[in-house]
Protein backbone atom coordinates (compact mmCIF):
# COMPACT_ATOMS: atom_id res chain seq x y z
CA UNK A 1 0.00 0.00 0.00
CA UNK A 2 1.17 3.72 -0.74
CA UNK A 3 -0.24 6.49 1.21
CA UNK A 4 0.08 10.41 0.61
CA UNK A 5 2.36 12.59 2.72
CA UNK A 6 0.59 15.69 3.18
CA UNK A 7 2.43 19.15 3.05
CA UNK A 8 2.72 19.04 7.18
CA UNK A 9 4.16 16.14 7.05
CA UNK A 10 1.88 13.47 8.09
CA UNK A 11 0.84 10.34 6.99
CA UNK A 12 -2.94 8.22 8.04
CA UNK A 13 -3.04 5.12 9.68
CA UNK A 14 -5.70 2.95 7.72
CA UNK A 15 -8.59 2.75 11.08
CA UNK A 16 -8.15 -1.41 11.13
CA UNK A 17 -4.56 -1.06 11.70
CA UNK A 18 -5.05 1.58 14.54
CA UNK A 19 -7.81 -0.30 15.86
CA UNK A 20 -5.96 -3.87 15.52
CA UNK A 21 -2.99 -2.29 17.60
CA UNK A 22 -4.99 -0.59 20.15
CA UNK A 23 -2.76 2.57 20.63
CA UNK A 24 -2.74 6.12 19.38
CA UNK A 25 1.13 6.19 19.49
CA UNK A 26 3.62 4.91 17.03
CA UNK A 27 7.40 4.83 16.56
CA UNK A 28 8.61 5.80 13.26
CA UNK A 29 12.36 4.52 13.33
CA UNK A 30 14.59 6.35 10.16
CA UNK A 31 16.96 3.52 8.45
CA UNK A 32 17.89 6.45 5.92
CA UNK A 33 16.20 4.80 2.36
CA UNK A 34 13.12 3.36 4.77
CA UNK A 35 11.06 4.08 8.10
CA UNK A 36 9.66 1.45 10.21
CA UNK A 37 6.35 2.88 11.96
CA UNK A 38 5.54 0.30 14.72
CA UNK A 39 3.02 0.49 17.72
CA UNK A 40 3.55 1.81 21.36
CA UNK A 41 1.48 0.95 23.76
CA UNK A 42 -0.78 3.02 26.07
CA UNK A 43 0.88 1.49 28.82
CA UNK A 44 4.19 0.06 28.33
CA UNK A 45 4.75 -1.22 31.42
CA UNK A 46 1.79 -3.76 31.30
CA UNK A 47 2.33 -4.32 27.99
CA UNK A 48 5.36 -6.37 29.07
CA UNK A 49 4.42 -7.26 32.47
CA UNK A 50 4.77 -11.00 33.10
CA UNK A 51 6.68 -11.67 29.10
CA UNK A 52 9.37 -13.72 31.05
CA UNK A 53 7.26 -15.63 33.48
CA UNK A 54 7.91 -19.59 33.41
CA UNK A 55 11.37 -18.69 31.33
CA UNK A 56 13.87 -18.36 34.41
CA UNK A 57 15.27 -21.30 35.17
CA UNK A 58 17.20 -20.15 37.99
CA UNK A 59 16.51 -17.58 41.24
CA UNK A 60 18.54 -15.14 41.20
CA UNK A 61 20.66 -16.02 44.01
CA UNK A 62 21.37 -18.83 41.93
CA UNK A 63 22.01 -16.29 39.10
CA UNK A 64 24.80 -15.24 41.62
CA UNK A 65 26.51 -17.94 42.57
CA UNK A 66 26.75 -18.92 38.85
CA UNK A 67 28.05 -15.32 38.10
CA UNK A 68 30.67 -15.56 41.24
CA UNK A 69 32.27 -19.04 40.24
CA UNK A 70 32.27 -17.89 36.82
CA UNK A 71 34.39 -14.83 37.76
CA UNK A 72 36.49 -17.22 40.14
CA UNK A 73 37.82 -19.24 37.33
CA UNK A 74 38.43 -16.79 35.43
CA UNK A 75 40.77 -15.08 37.62
CA UNK A 76 42.12 -18.32 38.27
CA UNK A 77 42.90 -18.56 34.91
CA UNK A 78 44.15 -14.85 34.76
CA UNK A 79 46.25 -16.02 37.28
CA UNK A 80 48.22 -19.28 36.37
CA UNK A 81 48.36 -17.34 32.99
CA UNK A 82 50.62 -14.55 34.22
CA UNK A 83 51.75 -16.58 37.01
CA UNK A 84 51.10 -14.88 39.95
Amino acid sequence: MSYKITSSGQVSIPAGVRRRWQTSRVDVEDHGDYVVVRPVPEDPVAAVRGIFKGRMKMTTDELRRQVREEERLAMERKEAQYGR
